[in-house]
């Protein structure tokens, strides 16, 4: 089988869709941003590229995630322009706007779970995310100028009521 074959193959499987393939998928992706950064652009823009071959439309899959992505994206321009993130030279850098795509895919994939009762995607998104950005600012991509206990206050309000939302978008956008 060649690449093409073999793309084609795991696209009619489809392997993108598998929880267990987006998880994989998207942790690579996260640290490929996080500890990478801009340097790794290119290794994220492949990470995509492979993404987009092993889905059926990669316009529908687009229209489904660009929303979920631009919610986050927002999310974090107001939370950088209110002095809880600073990302150095950019207002938000590519890496971050890379990263809102990736985990746009995993709503109703490898973290489908979650979104099944709203009260758990709350609770989620007011422990586990404050973590991770936590976890992001102990690698060197983010500084929290508010300071750390600030900053997770902030987060485990915004990220209560964001979770939830960015589900209950995910899942309008994806029975269109």
């Amino acid at each position: 089988m060649n690449l093409q074959q073999t793309l084609a193959h795991w696209r009619n499987q489809g392997l993108v869709d598998k929880p267990w393939f987006n998880g994989l998928w998207f942790q690579l992706t996260w640290f490929a941003c996080v500890l990478g950064r801009d340097p790794w652009l290119p290794a994220i823009a492949a990470m995509f590229a492979l993404h987009f071959l092993l889905v059926p439309s990669g316009v529908k899959e687009f229209k489904r995630i660009a929303p979920v992505a631009g919610a986050g994206i927002v999310t974090d321009a107001i939370l950088t322009a209110l002095g809880v993130f600073n990302f150095g030279d950019v207002f938000i850098p590519l890496w971050l706007i890379a990263l809102w795509f990736a985990f746009a895919t995993t709503l109703q994939r490898a973290l489908a779970v979650f979104g099944r009762k709203l009260w758990i995607a709350a609770l989620i998104g007011a422990v586990a995310v404050p973590l991770n950005y936590g976890a992001g600012a102990k690698m060197g991509a983010v500084d929290l100028p508010l300071g750390t206990g600030t900053t997770a206050t902030s987060l485990i309000v915004v990220w209560f009521f964001l979770l939830p939302s960015l589900y209950r978008l995910a899942k309008h956008l994806g029975t269109k």
